[in-house]
């Protein structure tokens, strides 16, 4: 068919005689925060958010029947930016009129399925947002001193209805994480047919995986342990037939202590940012517990099911084995998948034929590079060719440009393990208001943490630019 201009989009001339002071591209969690704190602010915002997807859905294919958010509920779109604002979590269990069930519940960690059900009351209410709407291309416009911003509308089967285009001050990047598959297994998970899923559309193809005779599930996270331990409650005891690896060297808790919690505060943020770059790299990756191991009640949950399937002898057919990673895989007959294999630790090889497998591999933050070759010619890098930004997730432009385009989970090199976590939402969507609005309609605590997370820099005394002398903590003999 062919695509007609958008309504919505007017004329470029009417667009133009209003641009926006503010577009969201994507409309996840972090996005639907900046929309809802955004929402009502003195002196009022323009903005629109566009969303390609008909409707908002978190994760749909991991909403596994009890399983719970790492994160309290406070940690909702709102709260420990804004406790008053209307589109917090206890405002929406008040219009659902389930405000006393949830005090009696006494539940910190509310189930992953309610999250989803109240950002959906939100995207559902909040005006401004713009579902259906595919953003192409974003570019700068020396001559208007905006950003341009085309978006195709959609209709109801994700065809092309029109074209569109908008114009603003200011854009917010939260297009979010996609699957990430490892290369030795790309070509099974893309093959039409062949059972090798990610760990993302898992309840797409339960009733499938329930039913293989043997099932394998790869990934030594949160996502992993609930898949396998929701396949070991599905299938018969002694005849389980699922398998359990990682390459981690251990199914490992995450790390929830109250002290280790404080690197997921505006504080630890502030810090790592202000790091050197080669530290920042080398610290992510060891830091991979904090963010990547196993809930505690998840690991317990676990066990109790492989000893429950003990009780009248014997052991179950589950195997799990940590310290593993897959060389190659392929296909074995028609329906078998064969994986060969490698324990780091022993140097052994070896090989498992299986009949479905579930990768819950983890996530990837999306390339930004197709949506903004229309500015990366003004986009400033580190050395490994990322995006550079600041403390204020603002990317680091040509002083040509005086937009500003932000970003949401896309500054993980720059700002450290909480850029994913929803804890930090809300107090991330509050920075960039503050930031844009270039006044404070979200006053935030100087302070947020107990730990220091390094040393003060203070002038030693004496005469400037002379070593002072330094005393040793003790003496040795």
């Amino acid at each position: 068919m062919t695509a007609t201009p958008a309504p919505e989009a007017a004329t470029a001339a009417a667009a133009l005689d209003r641009p926006y002071d503010l577009v969201g591209v994507g409309i996840g969690p972090f996005n639907l925060s900046l929309a809802a704190l955004a929402h009502g602010m003195p002196g009022g915002l323009a903005t629109a958010f566009y969303e390609q997807r008909p409707a908002f859905h978190w994760h749909p294919g991991l909403l596994i029947e009890g399983a719970t958010l790492q994160v309290p509920f406070l940690a909702d779109l709102v709260t420990l930016a804004d406790p008053a604002n209307p589109w917090s979590f206890l405002s929406y269990l008040r219009a659902r009129e389930r405000l006393f069930p949830f005090y009696f519940a006494e539940r910190f960690h509310i189930q992953r399925a309610e999250y989803d059900a109240y950002c959906r009351w939100v995207g559902d209410s909040l005006p401004g947002l713009h579902f259906g709407h595919q953003v192409d291309a974003v570019r700068w416009s020396p001559e208007r001193d905006l950003f341009e911003v085309d978006f195709t509308q959609l209709d109801a089967d994700g065809e092309v209805e029109a074209l569109g285009r908008a114009y603003t001050r200011s854009i917010a990047l939260g297009i979010g994480t996609e699957p990430y598959v490892p290369e030795p297994l790309r070509p099974l998970a893309d093959a039409q047919g062949v059972p090798v899923i990610h760990s993302a559309d898992y309840l797409d193809h339960r009733e499938a995986l329930i039913a293989a005779e043997h099932v394998t599930v790869i990934g030594s996270g949160q996502s992993g342990a609930e898949v396998f331990l929701d396949l070991l409650r599905a299938r018969p005891a002694g005849a389980e037939k699922i398998h359990w690896m990682a390459r981690t060297g251990a199914f490992a808790p995450m790390e929830y202590s109250k002290l280790g919690l404080e690197h997921f505060t505006p504080d630890y943020t502030r810090y790592f940012h202000g790091l050197p770059e080669q530290v920042r790299n080398d610290l992510v990756p060891r830091q991979w517990q904090l963010h990547k191991g196993i809930d505690a009640d998840t690991i317990a949950a676990i066990h109790d099911e492989l000893y429950r399937r003990t009780l009248h002898g014997g052991w179950p057919d589950a195997v799990l084995t940590p310290g593993v990673t897959v060389r190659t895989a392929g296909r074995l007959a028609t329906t078998k998948i064969e994986l060969h294999l490698e324990h780091t630790q022993q140097g052994t090889r070896s090989r498992l034929t299986t009949d479905a497998v579930v990768l819950a591999t983890g996530y990837r933050e999306r390339p930004l590079g197709r949506l903004l070759a229309g500015i990366d010619p003004y986009m400033r890098r580190d050395s490994a060719g990322r995006p550079l930004v600041d403390e204020q997730y603002r990317l680091r432009l040509d002083p040509s440009v005086t937009g500003t385009v932000y970003v949401q989970n896309a500054e993980r090199h720059t700002h450290g393990v909480g850029a994913p976590d929803l804890g930090l939402a809300a107090w991330r969507s509050a920075s960039i208001l503050n930031s844009l609005t270039g006044k404070e309609p979200y006053p935030l605590p100087r302070r947020t943490a107990f730990t220091s997370f390094g040393l003060e820099r203070r002038e030693a005394p004496g005469i400037p630019g002379q070593q002072p002398q330094l005393t040793p903590l003790a003496q040795g003999r």
